[in-house]
């Protein structure tokens, strides 16, 4: 059973701006630290942004996948296809982050990390419209 606030559009919405402005505060930390030749900085402030995707993010997808979108299905089985999308994306954003985690055992921070964060808050900003637009709207309970 997922928590009341996931199904409403408001509170999600908000949930999901937070986390993902915090992710767009930290890739811009991250690219400022490589212009300005902070190497190590950049390293820890890659560390923090994957350990702020996976705690924030990604724990959020997992609530969702385990609670929310079960519930959706079985309310309306005609989502269920909308779900395996959104879903899908849980799956490209977390399969992003673990490549970016073996990126850091090499500890040489580059701006390859960067395409990878752009391409995690891309794929969030679709996954959280389409959530929000397709989803949640009238939907609410």
């Amino acid at each position: 059973m997922s928590g009341p606030s996931l199904k409403k559009t408001e509170s999600h919405s908000s949930i999901h701006e937070a986390a993902l402005n915090e992710a767009i505060e930290l890739r811009n930390l991250y690219q400022k630290c490589l212009e300005d030749g902070e190497h190590e900085k950049a390293l820890q402030v890659a560390e923090i942004a994957i350990e702020h995707w996976e705690t924030r993010t990604l724990k959020h997808a997992e609530a969702e996948e385990e609670g929310l979108y079960k519930e959706m299905v079985e309310e309306k089985p005609a989502l269920e296809k909308l779900v395996n999308q959104l879903t899908r994306d849980h799956d490209l954003m977390r399969r992003i982050v673990e490549d970016m985690k073996e990126r850091l055992q090499t500890q040489k921070a580059d701006y390859r990390m960067i395409s990878l964060f752009d391409s995690l808050v891309i794929i969030d900003e679709i996954h959280n419209e389409d959530e929000m637009n397709k989803l949640l709207t009238n939907n609410e309970t």
